[in-house]
């Protein structure tokens, strides 16, 4: 029988980080129809998140209840944020019943490097880092060449992370509507004796009946806001007025249009021969790996202004900034059966 959930008092946030002067510009009048809901639409979404928050919690207090060792997988991106929003509801004031665990690769954003620490510290949180330079060290982990994305080799990582402190259960801020893998990936996903996922071999999810079961050697990827959207992710941040690391708010960037992309210049995506520089103004809608996520144009500075503006878009944030998603239809599925996030 589900027990009621107890869903804590919203919690004062830190202020969030604020976006650069030079673009506080208006929200265009086209995109403004989200800022003038009726009080009937405004009392419609604000019961929708509420229906999302109380399950996230559920989810989050079942992985703490049935396994030994959790962690939570924590980036410093806004997913990752969000979480940490619903575990402060889930857990109280004190400290959380597990540790938040981070896989850099040495190619991480420094501005989501930074925010993270100061995340972590102002929630008195354990903070596990581990890097895929001492996986190279050890010659688990081999690069092509020098400046060969190291993103999908945080799969081998993380799972030497989860067989050095024995974690039986990662929580991870995944959706199904960012990728066709991911959307048809359970809620807990088992991971066998290898860290890899069968996608065949999935176990039924009843209502809110979850199958933890394991084998010696085995562990689980738990998704608790897999049901959101990224409109949802948005909408619960300006409510909750959660801090998020600042280029995720509209700013200016020196970029190079690449394939469809607009490419970030930084030391490990330098300018191929015969591209332009180009200052454009520019927010990121995911953050991962410096060598495969993109900024897109946008003139949002406030969480407020991005719910508008990503409730007109066509395109899944994965699509419209990854490089690491180009490769082939199947990309994501692929790492994510070698033991990927």
């Amino acid at each position: 029988m589900d027990m009621p959930i107890a869903i804590q008092p919203r919690l004062n946030s830190e202020t969030a980080v604020p976006a650069p002067a030079s673009v506080t510009a208006p929200v265009p009048q086209h995109l403004r129809g989200d800022l003038q809901q009726s009080p009937h639409q405004a009392s419609q979404q604000g019961l929708h998140l509420s229906d999302l928050e109380e399950e996230a919690i559920f989810i989050m207090r079942e992985v703490a209840g049935a396994f030994e060792r959790p962690a939570l997988l924590f980036s410093g991106g806004k997913d990752s944020c969000v979480m940490l929003r619903l575990a402060e509801k889930a857990f109280g004031a004190g400290r959380f019943p597990f540790p938040l665990l981070m896989i850099d690769t040495g190619h991480n954003f420094p501005e989501v490097v930074e925010f993270r620490d100061q995340r972590a510290a102002q929630l008195q949180a354990d903070l596990i880092v581990r890097s895929v330079e001492d996986s190279m060290r050890r010659g688990t982990v081999r690069l092509a060449h020098p400046l060969e994305s190291r993103n999908a080799h945080q799969s081998v990582t993380l799972l030497e992370a989860i067989e050095e402190f024995g974690f039986d259960a990662l929580m991870g801020g995944a959706r199904r509507d960012e990728e066709k893998a991911r959307a048809k990936e359970r809620i807990f996903s088992h991971r066998d004796g290898f860290g890899q996922w069968q996608p065949k071999s999935q176990r039924p999810e009843l209502w809110s009946l979850f199958n933890t079961r394991l084998l010696p050697g085995e562990h689980f990827r738990v998704f608790p806001i897999s049901n959101w959207t990224e409109l949802d992710v948005w909408r619960y941040i300006a409510q909750e007025e959660i801090p998020l690391p600042g280029l995720y708010y509209a700013h200016q960037r020196e970029v190079v249009p690449r394939k469809g992309l607009l490419v970030p210049v930084t030391p490990v995506t330098p300018v191929v021969q015969g591209e332009q520089v180009e200052v454009r103004t520019v927010r990121f809608r995911t953050v991962g790996d410096m060598t495969c996520t993109c900024p897109v144009e946008s003139r949002a500075a406030t969480a407020q202004q991005i719910v508008v503006e990503t409730a007109a878009v066509t395109v899944s944030e994965r699509g419209a900034t990854r490089m690491d998603d180009q490769t082939s239809e199947a990309s994501m599925e692929k790492r994510k059966k070698e033991g990927y996030f």
